[in-house]
């Protein structure tokens, strides 16, 4: 698929995750263009939007779903919030897909520790469809979730689906919480301390904001993780998608073409530090 010219999509349905959270399920309107796409979970297109602007937005579908995609987005800016302005019948340009995906092939046969934060989510729901579709190639699965209110909890149904799945773990966390048991109130690092991890046979997938993975990377190490075993979702500013800008390189990696996914060993050196 091209990286520098727009296919032109058309939105089969717009669905309403919360107030100021959509999903857009895409089609290519070319029927080449439908069967030529494909994707891995964690990787990203860019959306444009004409006379608006163009933003990069993970994908979120399974990519064994035919001809339909799916972006899942927060309406926070111009873009955005045109982008939430669309609907069913209406057109929008896509470039992609771009960057690397979950490890998922590596991550077979053993325990997967899924940690995400605010709307990353997002990133790494394809990653939790895809698992759970294929649950018998993977060990046990721990799921934390961890946003700023309960009310951004958003695919709620998912997660008692998720949750109802063998040997799987669901454990959700709220800065604020008014809803009892089902969320633990503080970040949803304070969780690990109930993680069952076994060093040498799991594996952890990591998104959301850097503080929180910072924080993360710290105590999975503690509970004796090794570096090779943390892999971490980025997020940056990418208007371009291809490595040419620069907004979002970090030392010698642009996260656009050598993320959004990456090992931790791979930007151990520079994650974290300010001016990276």
């Amino acid at each position: 698929m091209s990286r520098s010219v727009p296919r032109e999509a058309v939105v089969v349905e717009r669905l309403m995750e919360a107030p100021d959270i959509f999903t857009l399920r895409l089609e290519y309107v070319d029927e080449d263009h439908r069967r030529a796409f494909e994707f891995q979970p964690g990787q990203f297109n860019m959306l444009y939007l004409h006379g608006v602007g163009e933003i990069p937005i993970s994908i979120v579908s399974d990519p064994e779903d035919t001809h339909c995609f799916d972006h899942s987005i927060r309406a926070a800016g111009r873009v955005t919030g045109g982008l939430l302005s669309l609907m069913a019948g209406d057109r929008l340009g896509i470039r992609g897909p771009f960057g690397r995906g979950w490890p998922l092939a590596e991550a077979e046969g053993k325990d997967l520790i899924i940690v995400t934060g605010g709307l990353g989510c997002a990133p790494a729901v394809s990653l939790i469809n895809y698992v759970m579709r294929r649950r018998d190639r993977y060990g046990r699965i721990t799921l934390l979730q961890g946003v700023c209110h309960a009310h951004d909890l958003i695919w709620r149904e998912r997660y008692d689906a998720w949750a109802a799945q063998p040997d799987t773990q669901v454990l959700l966390a709220a800065d604020l919480s008014q809803e009892g048991a089902r969320f633990q109130e503080g970040p949803v690092v304070e969780f690990f301390s109930r993680l069952m991890l076994e060093p040498g046979r799991s594996i952890a997938l990591l998104s959301g904001p850097e503080l929180m993975l910072m924080d993360a990377i710290a105590q999975l190490r503690e509970l004796g993780l090794g570096d090779r075993d943390i892999w971490l979702g980025l997020e940056r500013n990418m208007p371009c998608g291809n490595g040419l800008c620069g907004h979002c390189q970090i030392g010698p990696l642009f996260v656009c073409k050598d993320g959004p996914v990456f090992c931790y060993p791979e930007i151990a050196d520079f994650f974290g530090i300010r001016g990276f």
